[in-house]
Order: C-alpha cells, then structure tokens, then sequence
C-alpha cells in the first residue's frame, strides 16, 4: 500500500514542485496586480499604498512601545493575500515601497545619536538609557508588521518565501536599492530567532513516516536525485539513516535533510553507496557499522539562506549516532565538488593564453596527454584536454583515465586547498565543513562516474573526516586565523601542483 502511495507521489512530484507553495484565494476588490505606465515611473500598482498604509502601523513612542494593542490579525492575513496576488515584477516593486517607504526613521536615528553624544558626561543611567532610545528608533516600522505575520497561520511560512524572494532579488540584481538589503537583514536576523536550534526538532525519516514527508524528501534532494520510490525506500532502509530537522511552525516540512550511509570503513565512492543496496528487508549486522558517511545535505528552503541549520544537523546526528551506536568512531562526509569543472576550464583557457603551460604539466605528461588523446590535425593539445576534460567519454577509457589521473588530482587538491574567496575556501562545500572543523581527509579518483559527477567535478570526490576530539579547535582555526586543517595525502597533491604551478 505504501509503495502505491508513493509511486503516486512520484507520478505527480513533477507537477507539485511546480506549483508548491502557490495558494488560491478570491481577490478582494481593488487589490489588481494590473501595471500603469507613466513617464516618470514604470508601474503603479493599484491597491498597494492603500494596503501598505493601513497594515504597516506606525511605530509606537517609546514611553508607549509595550502598551499599543496589537493589530487586527486580518491585517496580516490581507496582507499575505495582497502579496500572493501579485507577479514576480510587482512583487518587487511592493517589497521596494515597504522597505523604502516604512523602514527607519532617519531623522530620529540622528536626533537620538546626537543626544547620546551629548549625554557622555552625564551619569551612567542616562547614557543608558540614551542608548536604549536610540537602539528603539533604529527599528524599521515594518518590522512589526513582519512580527505580527509570524503569529497567524502560515505566517512563518510565508515569511520564508518572502525572503527566498528577496534574496533573489538581490542576487539576480534587479534592485540595487539599499533598503532591500536591510529588509534581508532584518528578515535574516527574526528568522535566524525563529530557527534557532533550540526550537528546532530532529525528525529521522522512515519508510513509516508519512506519504507527504517521503514525497518531499525526494523533491528536496539535491545532491544525488533519487529515482524512484524503490531507491527511496532503500535510502531510509538498513545501513542507511534519513534526518531532517522540522520547526513547529512549519509541520510536515524537513528544513534541511541530512543522508548517512552505515558501512565497515569510510566509503571512496558514491557508487558504491546510492548504487548498490543490501536488500530492503535485510537485518543490519551491527558488526558491519564502524563508519557513519554524511553523503548529502540539502536546504529545502531558500528563504533560510545564511541561517545556520545544516551544520547544527550534522551534530545532532553524530550524537543520536554515538547513542545508537556506542562503538562507531568514524564520521565522514562524501562530498561533491561543485564549480571544479568550471575552474579548470579556466584555469586551461587561462593557460593557453598566456603560453604557459609547460607550467600546469610537466613535458612528459603533456607527451602522455598528447599520445592518449590524439588530437585532431592542427588542433593544439591544450585545446584538446579541455574539450576532453568536459565531457565524461574519457572516463571510459583505462588508458586516458590513467593519463589524467594525477593531474587531475593535484589540480583538484589546488582547487579545494589553495584558491580563497576572502581568504577562506573558494569551494562552498570545502567551505561548510571547514567551518564544522572536519578535516580535509582524501581526494577520491572517479568516485561519481554519473554525468553530474563528471558535469560538476571530472568524478572526482572528497572525504571531509569529522575526527570529534578535535572539531572545536579546527573550526575556531579556520574561521579566525583561515587555516585549513588537511591530511597529508591533501598536502602531498598541493605540493605537486605547486612545483609545477606559478599560481
């Protein structure tokens, strides 16, 4: 019967996806996403300053901030209803108005800071007290709108989409206005509040949980998409474990979902994990578990962007693990390498260039890399390799596999070591578990054979080995002083790349 459900879950995921998160309702009149065009202005949105006028209420004084009756909850709910009513260019042009037009007051902001300068002199109290004033008036009015949206039903939901919308807005880079940056860290910082761990639920997903968790969790996997319910009901199977931490607020949705693998030793290879199951029905022999591998992690919603779950998930998870499992020691991530493909195209294109690259291969690699791939008459062979490198036909082939191996590798070790955005790890995924203070472990050869894998990181993968006695030291070393903590086989391969590199 489960199975029916599901396969019925996948038949229809497609179309659910698309249409998640959109609500019908009866407009009320008036409230037209219909645009006006003027000469001065691209659109004026009827309805909107009406609206805006009469939910957004003004900020209370501060004598009277804790004693102002809250407002009608139908002010919320009209204006979830407004937003929802309106397109992608509307509803721009609606969070532009709320954050310009009913955000801070400036003007009190510098009277107050004025007063704070003069009261220095003065006794502690009233510098304090200055101060509180003025921390008041550094609140946007619309705040308390927002405040006020997140107590009705669907409130907390709908202010995650809303920032998902906002953030796309500033990165699509639609609107450079300021004031929609701090509307982002304004919703950031209620939400960071909201999410906080400690309101947070640790959720293990079974084949037992309900139709609608299991359809999500398949639609919310990114890393490694999930097939079909039979490969479903194997990932939250034996040797597997499923986890998603879930917020009262939200029920019935996973906020970010965490995949372990259960196996005898630290896996080198997806394959061997998301490929080859034990039988779905099989006993799990405790003796086979001495390693938990973390081989996806996914954040299902964009609005909580920059709110720290994924890394609390992961801790949570060791702990339920250790409590299962008192004997394991070993936790490790098998992690993708999203953006490497992309760099070493560049990196090559770059190369080419300048003519230099007798210092990115050494002469009898590039003799080997030219006698493996035979490149077409009057083609160059760094023209040859980037074209080789950015397909996956190489991979199907022992000899040219064996020639770009360890160039390969100790370019990879360069890509996850050595390149930085603000002195930390370039890599995003680097990036997230350094920052957990796991270790960059191994670099593992063809260990995602899929067109993703080749697509993303010429199938390359890499072991971030979670060592738990020294997690707290390596985080606070990295975030503070940018230092990555790697193995010895890492260093080994960034030492070769820079005996050859002028990077």
């Amino acid at each position: 019967m489960r199975a029916l459900c599901v396969f019925n879950a996948f038949r229809s995921s497609v179309r659910c996806w698309r249409h998640r998160g959109v609500t019908t309702f009866r407009r009320t009149p008036g409230f037209c996403s219909r645009r006006w065009l003027t000469d001065s202005t691209r659109s004026v949105i009827p309805g909107m300053d009406e609206i805006l006028s009469r939910v957004v209420a003004p900020l209370p004084t501060y004598e009277t901030r804790d004693k102002c009756p809250p407002p009608p909850e139908s002010h919320s709910v009209e204006f979830m209803h407004f937003y929802r009513s309106l397109d992608k260019d509307d509803k721009r042009d609606l969070l532009s108005r709320l954050s310009q037009d009913f955000g801070v007051d400036h003007k009190s902001v510098s009277e107050f800071a004025g007063k704070l300068l003069d009261t220095q002199l003065r006794d502690l109290a009233t510098i304090l007290q200055v101060e509180d004033r003025l921390r008041y008036s550094l609140t946007p009015r619309y705040k308390q709108l927002l405040s006020h949206i997140s107590r009705v039903e669907g409130g907390v939901k709908f202010l995650v989409d809303l920032r998902a919308d906002v953030v796309e807005i500033l990165s699509s880079k639609s609107s450079e206005s300021p004031h929609i940056r701090d509307l982002n860290g304004t919703l950031k910082s209620l939400l960071s509040e909201w999410f906080s761990v400690g309101l947070l639920r640790l959720e293990r997903i079974t084949w037992q949980s309900p139709c609608e968790t299991l359809q999500k969790i398949s639609q919310y996997e990114a890393v490694h998409p999930i097939r079909n319910w039979t490969d479903l009901k194997r990932r939250v199977g034996p040797y597997r474990r499923c986890y998603a931490f879930t917020h009262a607020a939200m029920p019935g949705e996973p906020l970010v979902v965490l995949h372990v693998a259960l196996t005898e030793d630290i896996s080198d290879n997806i394959q061997s994990i998301v490929r080859e199951f034990a039988a779905v029905d099989q006993e799990e022999d405790i003796n086979k578990i001495n390693a938990a591998i973390f081989y996806s992690i996914s954040s299902t919603q964009a609005g909580l962007q920059g709110v720290e779950l994924g890394n609390y998930l992961i801790k949570k998870v060791v702990r339920e693990l250790q409590s299962e499992f008192p004997h394991m020691e070993r936790f490790s991530s098998l992690s993708p390498i999203p953006g490497f493909s992309s760099w070493l195209q560049g990196l090559l294109t770059q190369y080419r260039k300048e003519g230099c690259g007798s210092d990115l291969l050494s002469e009898q690699e590039w003799r080997e890399v030219e006698q493996a791939i035979d490149p077409a008459p009057g083609a160059s062979v760094m023209d040859s390799l980037r074209k080789v490198v950015g397909s996956s036909e190489w991979m199907r082939s022992e000899h040219l596999s064996n020639v770009l191996e360890p160039v390969l590798m100790r370019l990879c070790a360069w890509y996850l070591y050595g390149e930085k955005r603000r002195g930390y790890a370039l890599n995003p995924v680097a990036n997230f578990h350094l920052q957990n203070g796991a270790t960059m472990w191994r670099i593992n050869w063809l260990a995602d054979v899929s067109p993703r894998g080749a697509a993303n990181s010429c199938g390359i993968m890499v072991n971030y080995r979670y060592f738990l006695n020294e997690t707290s030291t390596n985080s606070a070393l990295y975030l503070q002083n940018k230092v990555i903590n790697a193995s010895e086989q890492v260093l080994g391969l960034v030492s070769q790349f820079q005996k050859n590199s002028k990077l």
